[in-house]
């Protein structure tokens, strides 16, 4: 496989979902059924006459939910992660499967809205980090995540495994790392967002160990709970 680079010289498709749905390094599988998203697919793939590593990019986009717009009117979040597609699959009737890889950050600096031929949205965007950032190595960071996500609270948690998994892997950067456990391990949506946007891999690491510290004490307060202390019929949640 070729590397991959990404051509920020003109539009990215955007593909706008209510959450964070991909982060660099992570892969996420979506169904692609709306005429306008089986458009872009189909464009990105015709870009590449065929072949996925010469195929156009697709920015996973943040609908903004604190405005309330139609969707004629969307509003996005600036912050998106670009991907490519890792992986197609074309249905009988027309619909794709695919897999789409996370590569990198950017921010959208301008809308390219649809026009008479094009049903989808494209964006002029900017790469948060440069491309040839050397992200530091962080031991300190990667002990402290790797304490928190073994001890006997945490290690309850669906992606504690694969997490630990990959910190113990010398050959993935820590800065990849937290990318990965920021995608399997945290589900607050606010806090996804921050890390989508954060372009200082130890401000990353900073947010990353922080959530997992506060669903410690959240679990650790829970454990502390007996159901003879509950109000009848109650728990504490």
């Amino acid at each position: 496989m070729t590397a991959y680079r990404v051509n920020f010289g003109k539009p990215v498709a955007l593909f706008p979902l209510p959450g964070v749905s991909l982060l660099p390094h992570g892969a996420q599988p979506l169904h692609i059924f709306e005429p306008r998203y089986r458009q872009m697919i189909e464009s990105c793939l015709e870009s590449g006459n065929g072949d996925l590593d010469r195929a156009d990019p697709i920015a996973m986009a943040v609908v903004d939910g604190r405005r309330g717009a139609e969707v004629e009117e969307i509003s996005l979040r600036e912050a998106v992660c670009v991907g490519r597609i890792a992986r197609v699959e074309q249905l009988s009737n027309g619909r794709f499967n695919i897999l789409l890889h996370g590569l990198c950050r950017a921010r959208i600096e301008e809308l390219d809205p649809p026009d008479d031929d094009r049903l989808h949205l494209r964006g002029w965007l900017r790469p948060i980090e440069p491309e040839t950032n050397d992200a530091p190595p962080m031991p300190e960071a990667r002990r402290l995540i790797r304490r928190l996500l073994g001890n006997e609270r945490l290690r309850r948690l669906a992606a504690a495994g694969i997490a630990v998994e990959w910190l113990d892997r010398d050959d993935l950067p820590t800065s990849v790392v937290l990318d990965l456990i920021g995608f399997a391990v945290v589900k607050d949506e606010a806090i996804r967002y921050r890390l989508l946007e954060q372009g200082d891999s130890r401000r990353r690491a900073e947010t990353v160990a922080g959530e997992l510290q506060m669903l410690d004490r959240l679990v650790s307060q829970v454990d502390r709970q007996h159901f003879a202390d509950w109000p009848k019929g109650l728990s504490w949640n």
